[in-house]
C-alpha cells in the first residue's frame, strides 16, 4: 500500500510538472494570435518619411512595449561604418518570442548578413528588405521579399521627363559608393543610352559622399558651391539629378537661385522643405496636403514646369506598405512574393496613385527574380500636373544596357 502511494504520488509530480510545462509555453501567439512586427528604418535626420512610415504603423497598429503588435528600431546614421552594430540591431529582433516579420528600408549594406543570422535562429520569421542597397543577387536569396524602386526603369523617365519638361541636358550626380553599386551603375548607363535616343545630352558629375569624411554637411556644402559653375557650364534648360537624399536639399535650393530643373525626386518632402523654408508640420502624414502646399511654395517662387516629385513618398509608403502587407502575410490574408498582394498594401497608403512593378531581371542571364520586385510612381510636376509616366514603357533594350 505504502509503494502503490509513493507511485502515485510520483506519477502527480510528472503531471504536475508537463501541466505546468505546458502551461508556461503557452504564449499569446498560439493562444490569441498575437505576434510582432519589427520595423527598422534610418534616423529622422537620414530618411524622415522611412521613419514615419514607421510611426504610422505604430500608431495604427500599437507599439509592442504598449500591448500593440509593431517594434520599431533604428540603424547608425553612419550606417556604413558601424555595419556590426547595425547587423545586431536586425538580429537582436529575432530575441522577441512573439517577432513574426522584420522589415528594413533602407535595407542598407549588412541587411544581407543580419538576414542570414535571423534565419539561423528563427526560421519563422519573415524577412522583407524594401530599397536595397545591395545588389540583387546578395540580397534576394536571403530575404522573402524585396522592393525597391525602379532605378532602371526611373533612369528612363527621368530622361523622358527631362525632355517632356524642356530640357535639353541631364547631368547625373553621384559619387563612387553609390556608383560601384549594380543598379545604380546600370542607371547611369541607361540614363545615357536613353538621352541619345531622345535627344537629351548627359553628363556626369561627381560630389562628395556623406558618409566620408567631410560627412552630410561637407557633402552638402559641395553641391552648393559647385551647381551655380554647374548651370553655367550645361545652361539653364539642364535637368539635374542625384543618387542620394542628402545631397537633394541644397540642389534645389541653389537650381532655384540659378536654373535649371530637377527630376526624379521621389517625395515631396526630399529636400523640398528644407531647401525653401516649407513648414509641414500641420500636413504631417496627409500626402495630398503636403504635395499642394509644397507645390504653391515652388511655384510661386518661378519654378513652375521646372520641378517634380512623386505624390507620395516612396520611402514612407514602401515601410508602411511592407508593414501592412507582413500583417496580412502572417494572418493569412496576403501571400507572400504575391505582387498584386504587395501593391494592394501599398495602394492603402498612397490612394489614387498610379504604380508599375515588375520582377527584376539579371542582366547577365536574363532571368526574373521572382521575389525582387521593383516599382515606380506616376511623376507630378509642380505647376502642371501629373506626367502618365506609368503609361509610358521603357524599350526592352534598356535592359540589356550595362
Amino acid at each position: 500500500m505504502k509503494k502503490a502511494l509513493i507511485v502515485l504520488l510520483l506519477l502527480m509530480m510528472v503531471t504536475g510538472t508537463f501541466a505546468g510545462c505546458k502551461s508556461t509555453s503557452t504564449d499569446p501567439d498560439t493562444t490569441t494570435g498575437k505576434f510582432h512586427i519589427g520595423i527598422v528604418t534610418n534616423t529622422v535626420t537620414q530618411a524622415e518619411d522611412a521613419y514615419r512610415g514607421g510611426e504610422a504603423l505604430a500608431d495604427e497598429y500599437g507599439k509592442a512595449a504598449d500591448g500593440g503588435i509593431i517594434q520599431a528600431i533604428t540603424i547608425p546614421d553612419n550606417f556604413q561604418a558601424e555595419q556590426e552594430t547595425t547587423i545586431s540591431s536586425i538580429v537582436g529582433l529575432a530575441d522577441d518570442p512573439l517577432m513574426k516579420a522584420i522589415i528594413i528600408c533602407d535595407a542598407v549594406p549588412g541587411t544581407a548578413e543580419a538576414f542570414k543570422q535571423v534565419r539561423a535562429k528563427r526560421s519563422d520569421i519573415l524577412l522583407f528588405a524594401g530599397k536595397p542597397m545591395e545588389d540583387p543577387n546578395v540580397i534576394a536569396p536571403v530575404c522573402d521579399v524585396a522592393a525597391n524602386y525602379d532605378q532602371l526603369t526611373n533612369a528612363y523617365i527621368n530622361v523622358w521627363a527631362a525632355k517632356q519638361m524642356g530640357a535639353k541636358s541631364l547631368v547625373f550626380i553621384s559619387f563612387p559608393r553609390h556608383m560601384s553599386l549594380e543598379l545604380i551603375s546600370r542607371a547611369w548607363a541607361i540614363t545615357q543610352a536613353a538621352g541619345k535616343d531622345l535627344g537629351i545630352a548627359t553628363y556626369y558629375e561627381s560630389a562628395s559622399d556623406p558618409l566620408s569624411d567631410v560627412g552630410v554637411p561637407g557633402a552638402q556644402q559641395y553641391i552648393l558651391e559647385h551647381v551655380p559653375a554647374w548651370v553655367q557650364k550645361y545652361g539653364t534648360d539642364t535637368a539635374f539629378y542625384t543618387t542620394n537624399l542628402a545631397l537633394q536639399e541644397p540642389l534645389l535650393k541653389q537650381i532655384m537661385k540659378y536654373g535649371g530643373m530637377s527630376v526624379g525626386i521621389l517625395s515631396p518632402t526630399l529636400g523640398y522643405p528644407g531647401a525653401f523654408g516649407i513648414d509641414l508640420s500641420a500636413e504631417k502624414g496627409n500626402w495630398p496636403a503636403i504635395l499642394k502646399k509644397v507645390e504653391e511654395t515652388v511655384v510661386a517662387q518661378g519654378g513652375s514646369g521646372r520641378f517634380n516629385a512623386w505624390a507620395f513618398s516612396m520611402d514612407y509608403v514602401t515601410v508602411a506598405g511592407l508593414g501592412e502587407y507582413a500583417k496580412r502575410c502572417i494572418e493569412g490574408t496576403a501571400k507572400v512574393g504575391n505582387q498584386d498582394d504587395m501593391l494592394a498594401a501599398f495602394g492603402k497608403y498612397s490612394p489614387g496613385a498610379a504604380w508599375n512593378c515588375s520582377a527584376y531581371r539579371d542582366v547577365g542571364t536574363g532571368n526574373e527574380v521572382a521575389n525582387y520586385f521593383q516599382l515606380y510612381q506616376d511623376t507630378y510636376v509642380f505647376g502642371k500636373g501629373f506626367m502618365g509616366a506609368t503609361k509610358e514603357k521603357m524599350p526592352e533594350k534598356y535592359l540589356t544596357v550595362k
